[in-house]
């Protein structure tokens, strides 16, 4: 591991504060009895606190010092001072440890007394510190230039997910989107709890995928010497919890699917389920908008919110429209009625890119996804689905082509999925089976498995019931106003983070230029960097051996992007 001189110091710092007996990582517990908050808001002068958090900053002027220390509730202003610290002859406490062996980051615990500055700082008067934990790797901390001017701030966005610790510490304000999203399951839970419902869980590792389409990930069980498929869905294990005798079980659960990723999926993502015994999707919509109408408020203490450049308000009732009368609106053609082939060739004069593999659910999918959904805005309920494209959802009960579902949509996105539940065992294996055709056509988004057990379960008899799917991340995309996944998921999926590589000074400066757009036409790239043909010739090489970028031949040119 190759250290910056920077890192080397502190560890240097470390081996000095062993030998003169301090532990950098003591193991007792530290009596702390307040938070940065609590002094704030209960302020008393001359109060004794035991406090903890980390250095963020200093200002040292000869034997006294004001520093800022932040703990989970904020920051507060600290003061030492060498004989208040210090007693007798002995100053090495403060001369020695505090000025010299102490870091920017460094985590410590403080007992002092509350006083106000002159110029009003609430502020702690250090009487005696213990440092907690040694800081080996500097903080991303913003600059300031003598303007006071903030630059070179930790807001990379693949830097901030690959060290979101490092994030939380340097940016504060992240945290309050992951406060936000535990209120929401909060929300949410008591919601359904008042409502009688209970919680339950159901496997990860699945014999078959089922309850979505959606390419699973696979994995082998050794002792059982079997395939087994990481969760894509929880349906069909929660309805099997209704035909046992439960009238509402609901879960949060971690799905996961080995598909695309782009700002609104995540290959491992949080959905929420709920399944509720003599309901139909009528019943599922009242319920929804008044679940969500308590969750926006529950969050941001009203039940608007903003994303992007829109005003939502999740104040129930919403507006229902059926999918044929969506697409009729924004297209002018009717699928009522019309057969596979007229609506693959209304997709093809409507300029959306289908092909044969497409049955008819997959068509109308697409008409609506090109056509209709980014045109609502305000929360809508699109409801009435053709049969082919939920074969998990019972037939319409005033028309035999439908079946009765609802999307909730909201800024363009789908954000809930319910239906009055399929629950004649025969049929379901007809859908099924049907399914499995459309696979064997080469439908990605057909099933390609037939759940026996499943169908064994409803066999015994399953009452009507209604169920629900939401997405949890997504829903709290909205509600925070975060237009990417990865700002409400602490730990997002990456790429492998590439292997430093030593690079030149030319290497490392090439390479920033290109870090801005990711890509760059080759020449457009060599003026910036301002080398000379002899140096530009080296530095490409460099790069490209190093695999930090590569040269791609297109069209257009030459194009430089990293690797």
């Amino acid at each position: 591991m190759q250290l910056s001189e920077q890192e080397i110091i502190r560890r240097e710092k470390l081996g000095k504060l062993r030998e003169i007996g301090i532990n950098p990582y003591p193991a007792d517990l530290y009596p702390v009895n307040t938070t940065s908050k609590q002094v704030k808001e209960n302020f008393e002068e001359g109060k004794q606190v035991v406090i903890s958090g980390r250095l963020m900053s200093r200002r040292i002027q000869g034997k006294a010092s004001f520093a800022e220390l932040q703990d989970s509730e904020g920051k507060i202003q600290v003061y030492f001072n060498r004989d208040e610290i210090c007693t007798g002859d002995d100053k090495t406490l403060y001369n020695d440890v505090y000025k010299k062996l102490l870091d920017i980051g460094d985590i410590i615990g403080i007992e002092g007394d509350l006083f106000t500055t002159q110029v009003g700082e609430k502020t702690v008067m250090v009487k005696n510190f213990t440092l907690l934990s040694k800081s080996l790797r500097p903080l991303p901390l913003p600059k300031v230039d003598a303007d006071g001017k903030v630059f070179d701030e930790f807001n990379d966005p693949e830097m901030r997910y690959r060290r979101r610790y490092a994030d939380l510490v340097v940016n504060p304000h992240v945290k309050e989107v992951f406060i936000k999203r535990t209120k929401l399951f909060n929300a949410m839970r008591n919601f359904f709890n008042d409502s009688g419902y209970f919680e339950v869980e159901t496997p990860i590792l699945q014999p078959i995928p089922g309850g979505a389409a959606a390419r699973p990930f696979i994995t082998h069980h050794n002792s059982l010497d079997i395939p087994l498929y990481m969760r894509i869905a929880n349906e069909l294990y929660l309805k099997r919890l209704i035909v046992g005798g439960f009238d509402g079980v609901y879960e949060f659960s971690k799905n996961f699917r080995n598909e695309g990723m782009d700002k609104t999926h995540n290959p491992e993502f949080t959905a929420m389920e709920i399944y509720v015994s003599y309901k139909d999707y009528n019943w599922m919509m009242d319920f929804c908008e008044k679940l969500l109408e308590h969750c926006a408020i529950a969050v941001n203490g009203t039940s608007e919110a903003t994303f992007g450049e829109h005003k939502i308000n999740f104040k129930a009732p919403y507006a229902r429209v059926t999918m044929a009368d969506s697409i009729k609106h924004f297209t002018g053609f009717d699928i009522t009625g019309k057969t596979e082939t007229e609506i693959f060739e209304a997709a093809k004069g409507l300029g959306i890119e289908v092909d044969e593999t497409m049955g008819k659910g997959k068509l109308i999918d697409e008409i609506f996804g090109e056509k209709c959904e980014g045109n609502y805005i305000q929360p809508t309920f699109i409801t009435d689905y053709p049969k082919e494209m939920s074969p998990l959802c019972k037939e319409h009960r005033d028309n035999p082509e439908l079946t009765e579902r609802f999307e909730l949509m909201v800024c363009g996105k789908e954000i809930a999925n319910a239906y009055s539940e399929l629950n004649d065992p025969i049929d379901q294996r007809e859908r099924f089976e049907h399914q499995l055709k459309l696979a064997a056509k080469g439908d990605d988004e057909a099933t390609e498995f037939i759940d026996e057990d499943f169908l064994r379960a409803l066999e015994y008899g399953m009452p009507p019931t209604s169920g629900m799917g939401i997405g949890m991340d997504r829903l709290i995309m909205f509600l925070t106003n975060n237009q990417s996944i990865q700002e409400v998921l602490f730990f997002p999926q990456m790429r492998p983070e590439r292997k430093a590589v030593a690079l030149s000074d030319e290497g490392k400066a090439v390479l920033n230029i290109l870090k801005k757009s990711n890509k760059l036409p080759l020449e457009e790239l060599k003026v910036a960097s301002g080398l000379s043909n002899k140096k530009w010739d080296k530095t490409i090489k460099e790069l490209t051996k190093n695999n930090a970028a590569k040269v791609a031949k297109t069209e257009e040119g030459l194009f430089v992007e990293l690797a």
